[in-house]
């Protein structure tokens, strides 16, 4: 037995149906599209933080290739481009970057670190020239700082190293730096409390460490500074202490710092036993 109203019913609801799934299919694109941007960003963030650096230059360039001209994939290779160790071509891509319409005042100063990087200081002067003096920014000042490093300008390098000190919760970096320029302006003193206040941001930081045995030792100070540090790390510091003490002819102090440092490093410590023979020898280091 048939039932009209029955059939009625099902043909509306399918109408009914069809008409819902016209409105669904182009709520579900609009939400894969959505997911896509999402993952793709989230990718994009992968690949400038863990991902392998030269994987991530493909992946930018692969991506470039498919929609030349967005700069956030731009930035995105320029960025892969330095992690790479290839700062030439990072800075060829800041350019563009820059030269964007939705190019940056941070873009230029990444532009600046990029050429830096790559040995083209005059440019990165010139470069930074174009930034307007009202974005201040940690990068900014940190260039700026090196540059005048560059130039000898040490009054505008410790201003422009001060700067970017305070403009950051992570100083160690731009404090080793400045405690560097400190050294090789013969400021021994002065680079030591550099370095010390740069292993208070990050104690595990061995240039830094290093780099405060170097200038305790050019004082004279050769007895290591009570900070972190590990066996292998302490056998190093006593190498650095060593050579030093026997550059500048306390030749018993640093033989006795090479001795040292072959009984502590917890392995064979090829370098410092080599120096200790060749002393031994009496053949010049």
């Amino acid at each position: 037995m048939r039932h009209p109203g029955l059939v009625a019913l099902c043909i509306g609801g399918t109408v009914f149906l069809a008409g819902c799934q016209g409105s669904t299919d182009a709520q579900v694109q609009r939400a894969v599209k959505d997911v896509n941007v999402i993952d793709e960003s989230n990718l994009n963030d992968i690949m400038l933080t863990i991902g392998d650096p030269n994987e991530a230059v493909n992946y930018f360039q692969g991506a470039l290739q498919k929609d030349p001209g967005r700069v956030d994939l731009m930035r995105g290779l320029a960025k892969s481009l330095v992690r790479a160790n290839k700062p030439h071509e990072a800075a060829q891509v800041w350019e563009k970057v820059a030269a964007h319409t939705e190019g940056t005042a941070d873009d230029k100063v990444m532009l600046a670190d990029a050429q830096i990087r790559s040995n083209q200081w005059d440019k990165a002067k010139a470069t930074l020239g174009t930034v307007p003096p009202t974005h201040e920014t940690f990068d900014r000042y940190r260039l700026e700082a090196m540059i005048a490093d560059s130039e000898k300008n040490w009054k505008k390098a410790d201003s422009f190293y001060e700067i970017a000190s305070g403009l950051t919760t992570k100083p160690s970096g731009v404090l080793n730096n400045w405690g560097f320029s400190r050294l090789t302006r013969k400021d021994y003193a002065g680079a030591e409390r550099l370095f010390i206040q740069a292993l208070t941001y990050d104690p595990a930081m061995f240039t830094a460490k290093n780099n405060l045995v170097m200038a305790r030792a050019a004082q004279r100070k050769y007895d290591l500074p009570v900070i972190e540090m590990t066996q292998s790390e302490r056998a190093e510091l006593l190498y650095t202490a060593a050579l030093s003490a026997i550059k500048q002819g306390d030749i018993a102090v640093g033989k006795g710092l090479l001795q040292q440092a072959v009984d502590t490093h917890p392995q064979h410590f090829e370098a410092a036993a080599r120096s200790l023979a060749a002393l031994d020898s009496n053949v010049k280091l």
